[in-house]
């Protein structure tokens, strides 16, 4: 009793630095995956247009380098580039999104029956009717597959994003380890733990809606 009371005083004196390290968390992860979308989404569906096979692979093999480079190296190399903080934090984690969000959405959209897309030309739908009525359609449940676990790999890799100054609650964990506060250390890493599992409820409720509505 003594140490949950001990950690309720804890909260009520640093609820507010706690709750800004968790903002500061999700705005890292959050940017990262949101630009990784914009990009690897439209590329991945061009792709499945592509008839050069060797481009197609040159892309792939881009994006999977970075997946090879350990993420602490990453943002140590990014820091000349673009200095410590926010932005190396959001480039790296960027990179890290291109390849399973690629994948998934390039299998989405291959893995349609040609029949329907065939279907749709003979009914006259012009490339892009097609591309957004049948094609993105079907494919929106793998999209978002990828999107759910590609996010829940951000999140989790944000908490590295402290050594290059960007904040987040990593910067909570540290601190914790730096003063031998086990209250910071726990707080911080059941809140990146606990943000990983809602975010990932959230999109597995998305994910099963969508598929039940394509189903």
């Amino acid at each position: 009793m003594k140490l949950i009371q001990e950690y309720i005083e804890f909260w009520e004196i640093r609820y507010e630095n706690i709750f800004s390290y968790l903002l500061e968390h999700l705005t890292i992860a959050f940017v990262s995956i949101i630009f990784a979308i914009i990009i690897t989404v439209p590329l991945a569906i061009g792709m499945t247009k592509m008839k050069n096979e060797r481009l197609k692979q040159s892309i792939f093999n881009v994006a999977n380098f970075f997946q090879t480079i350990p993420t602490i190296a990453l943002f140590a190399l990014l820091i000349p580039i673009f200095g410590i903080g926010f932005t190396p934090a959001v480039v790296a984690l960027f990179l890290y999104a291109l390849l399973p969000l690629l994948r998934n959405t390039y299998a989405g959209v291959e893995s349609i029956d040609q029949g329907i897309v065939e279907a749709a030309k003979g009914m006259g739908y012009s490339t892009v009717q097609r591309l957004a009525k049948v094609e993105l359609p079907i494919a929106v449940p793998y999209i978002m597959s990828g999107i759910r676990i590609t996010t829940i790999y951000i999140i989790s890799w944000t908490t590295l994003a402290t050594v290059i100054g960007a904040g987040g609650l990593g910067d909570l964990v540290m601190a914790g380890i730096g003063s031998n506060n086990t209250f910071m250390i726990f707080t911080g890493t059941a809140l990146a733990i606990i943000l990983a599992l809602t975010v990932d409820l959230i999109f597995g409720i998305i994910e099963r809606r969508l598929s039940v509505s394509r189903g």
